[in-house]
């Protein structure tokens, strides 16, 4: 089983306490509709288990499929930098189907972002050798495609629904993750404008 090469640490986005008992890293692609949808199943997992795991995420972008992939990573990075990478992270994977520069433009005024520092963040590519860094790291732990994720540091094969993702965590460290109750089910997730037309 494949693993990561390089542990988490203070350089990773990451939200959830840094001692919880379960590490959920993923290497995804803003563009890629399989990482939109799996946005939303991490919300679902998100609410089942509360603090008791912590959610990473690393860059992946598949520029040869997704044009405006690299792009839209530098600019999750740009908000990051002011303190609003997670609040960028969800805006571009509800707005997949519009990622050009303009419209990432927009999302970081509508996150009340200083449009100035943002704007040259973007245009001298000051993020660039951190999403490079992420993606070669994943080229070295066997990612070839997104999502990917790892589970303490071990790389998950299997469906990355809430509920399959929550199995596979209660395998690895055992029933202290409490099943999932109360959650959103399928029907209830709100239909996000526009459809993605490429495929991983």
């Amino acid at each position: 089983m494949s693993r990561l090469r390089r542990g988490v640490d203070a350089t990773d986005w990451a939200k959830g306490p840094a001692d919880a008992p379960v590490t959920l890293l993923e290497y995804g692609d803003f563009e890629c509709p399989f990482c939109g949808r799996a946005a939303w199943e991490l919300k679902r997992l998100e609410s089942a288990v509360g603090d008791r795991v912590r959610f990473v995420f690393r860059h992946f972008p598949l520029t040869q499929l997704h044009p405006h992939a690299l792009l839209a990573a530098e600019a999750a990075e740009a908000a990051g930098a002011q303190g609003k990478f997670w609040e960028m992270h969800e805006m571009l994977f509800q707005n997949q189907h519009n990622l050009e520069a303009p419209a990432l433009l927009t999302f970081a005024a509508d996150l009340g972002l200083d449009m100035g520092r943002f704007t040259r963040d973007l245009q001298e590519h000051r993020s660039l050798p951190k999403v490079q860094r992420d993606f070669i790291e994943g080229v070295r732990s066997g990612v070839n495609g997104t999502p990917t994720f790892f589970i303490n540091g071990e790389r998950h094969n299997g469906a990355y629904t809430a509920e399959a993702l929550l199995a596979a965590i209660e395998q690895r460290v055992g029933p202290d993750i409490e099943p999932m109750t109360g959650l959103p089910w399928e029907g209830d997730r709100v239909p996000r404008m526009g459809r993605p037309q490429s495929r991983m």
